[in-house]
Formats: C-alpha cells, structure tokens, sequence
C-alpha cells in the first residue's frame, strides 16, 4: 500500500505597512505569487483605496489600524511605529489557524528562495523542534536594476569593507544602511508567543528552537534612487534605520560611533552634497561598485518580477 505524500506546509505573512498602494499590490503581489496561503496588511492609516485592492484577492487579509482596532488588542495606538510592528504581528499570530508557519516582514522586503525551490517545500524539511528560522538580508543598491549586495563574512570583514567602500566602510555596520539582523519565519500554534522586529519571543525564552534559514534570502529594498532616499532621510534619523538609539558599529573604544552620528557630521560639513557622497558610495548602483561586489563574491541579481506579477495578481490596478 502506497503513502500519500505528507501535504505541504501553508505560510503566510503579517506586514504593517504605511506606503503607496504600488508599492503595496507589488510585495502582495510578489508573495503571492511565491506562493503565500495568506498575506495579512496591517495599514498603519487606513486606506479605502489601498483597502479595496487588497480586498479584491482572496488570500488578503486587511487590517485598519485605526482606534477600533488599538481598542480590540486592548492598548494605546503606540506613539513609535516599530512598537505598533510588533503588536501588530502578535495579534495576527494568534488570528493564523490556517498557517503553518507566519513571516514577519515589512513592505520593501521579499523572500527569495536561493537554489529556486518552492518556500512551502523548503519550509516542509525543517524539523518539527524548528520553532523560527531567520532570513538573512541582502541590500538593494540603488538603480533601475535588480542588483543587491550580501554581507561580508564576519573574518576578513574589515578588509572588505575597505575594498568595497574606501571612505565609509568601517563606519558603516557591514556596509548596510539597514538592518543586518534579518527577519524570522516561526512555526505557529504556540502559546506565550511574542513577535518583535527581528526577534520571536515563546513564554519568555527568545527565538526558541531557531535556526540560520539559509536557503532563503531577504531582498530589502531599502532604498532605490536618490531623490527617494534624501526624501525619507530625516524620517530614518529622527525615527527610523538612522535613529539615535541604535548601537555603534563597533565599540565605543575601538572608535565606533553611530550611522546617526556619522550622517548628522556629514551633513554638517558637507550638507546634501556630502550626503551625496556618501550615498554614492555605499549604495549607488554604479559599475564600480558591482565589480567590486562581484570580485568579493557578494554581487546577487535578483529579478523580482514585481510589474509583472502586480498585473498577474491585481489585473484592475496594474
């Protein structure tokens, strides 16, 4: 007697987004065509129109982050949006009874299957004690291509940050202008579960039973020219990737100091030419860089697809 093959883990995605609604049917779009079972789209402000693309595809799930909705998961509208990131995931996590595995990841953010395999079937050779698997990042740069650029290993990693990035490397955490720590993927059906941004939380015990996913890669896209980056620059310095809180790239001793530290001088000597300048270095899709990428074997080409798949998905709002 012959044993049916044991069905594919169905996965789905919670994002709590505040973007234009291209943007926002191209990650739907995208994800579903990876084949998410379920995207679930907290709008971080209520959008009718965006509402009503989500709406008109089955797999969406919509969510007006409005003051109903803070009421029902019985808080206060938190004053910063990472904070409101992370309810937001919790709440939908114990709303996923039809998932099997949940994916906490923003909107200029997708997965990327390496070796070109399906993620439901990546997602089903996981052990069953894989509670949450974390995506490591690759950085868009900044141009018309799909051209994106990995970490340096973490031996040697100074030495390639100067090849790469002659002025900036070594203040610039791995030669990202975003995070570094990735995103996770976790098994649901727990209880005492706690998403954050780049963290899973389980009765108390952080990324239980986790794993490096390495299979799967997630493309960040963010940023993609000039004029959009100068346009969100504040915004990222005051509440953002660039905010002041976060962590020196390296030690304070060892002559570290913050991208926040470092851009606001930038800004101060140079202004928006020297904001320029550093733009064009770190992340400006130029012949330079990707020969230089390319010889340290961290260029990736990844062809999204997103027109493409946005008039697959949404024909009415190609």
């Amino acid at each position: 007697m012959s044993t049916a093959p044991a069905a594919l883990p169905r996965w789905g995605i919670v994002a709590t987004v505040k973007a234009p609604l291209g943007q926002v049917l191209d990650f739907a779009a995208y994800h579903l065509d990876l084949g998410a079972h379920r995207i679930h789209v907290c709008l971080d402000e209520p959008d009718p129109r965006i509402r009503a693309a989500l709406l008109s595809h089955p797999a969406l799930r919509v969510h007006d982050c409005d003051r109903a909705h803070w009421q029902r998961l019985g808080i206060q509208r938190p004053r910063k949006h990472q904070v409101r990131q992370s309810a937001n995931a919790t709440h939908v996590y114990g709303l996923a009874d039809d998932l099997d595995w949940l994916a906490h990841i923003d909107v200029d953010e997708f997965l990327w299957p390496v070796n070109g395999a399906g993620m439901a079937r990546l997602l089903g050779t996981l052990d069953s004690d894989t509670l949450c698997t974390r995506l490591r990042p690759v950085e868009a740069l900044a141009g018309l291509g799909n051209a994106f650029k990995a970490m340096p290993a973490t031996a040697g990693r100074a030495r390639v940050l100067r090849s790469l990035y002659p002025r900036y490397g070594q203040e610039v955490r791995a030669g990202f202008l975003s995070h570094v720590a990735g995103k996770l993927i976790a098994r649901t059906g727990l209880s005492g579960v706690e998403f954050r941004i780049h963290n899973f939380r389980q009765a108390g015990a952080m990324n239980p039973g986790g794993i490096e996913f390495d299979a799967v890669e997630l493309c960040h896209r963010h940023v993609t020219d000039w004029p959009e980056w100068i346009a969100a620059y504040r915004y990222r310095l005051e509440k953002g990737a660039y905010r002041a809180e976060l962590a020196p790239t390296r030690p304070r001793e060892q002559g570290g100091r913050t991208l926040h530290e470092l851009l606001q001088e930038i800004e101060a000597q140079g202004g928006e030419a020297g904001l320029r300048g550093f733009f064009d270095e770190i992340c400006a899709d130029t012949p330079r860089l990707r020969h230089a990428l390319d010889k340290a074997g961290l260029l990736r080409i990844r062809e999204l697809g997103l027109a493409d798949k946005r008039r697959r998905h949404f024909p009415d709002f190609a």
